[in-house]
């Protein structure tokens, strides 16, 4: 049988720092890794919210232009100027 060796107390303090230092690194890996999903699952809530707010808008915007278009006919709005310039009907002004 081999006979057996006792580590000096300098080693075994640096054998139980190695291990306490490993330790709170895998508990700070849990920890980001908690907060990594958590943070990843508000964020695509978030993105949720703001695709359908904007499914929503679009669709508002749609019936606007629709809405707008059936009582001034088509043609091209300045939003700087808020001027509507109806679209010339080329048969119309062929016709007159």
């Amino acid at each position: 049988m081999a006979d057996t060796i006792k580590f000096t107390e300098e080693e075994q303090k640096e054998i139980l720092t190695l291990r306490q230092e490993v330790s709170q690194i895998f508990t700070q890996l849990g920890q980001v890794r908690v907060e990594k999903e958590k943070r990843l699952k508000e964020l695509e809530t978030f993105e949720t919210q703001l695709l359908e707010r904007h499914g929503e808008l679009s669709q508002k915007e749609q019936e606007l232009f629709s809405s707008l278009n059936e009582k001034y006919g088509d043609g091209s709005y300045d939003p700087d100027t808020g001027v509507f310039t109806p679209q010339v009907d080329d048969s119309t002004q062929e016709s007159e």
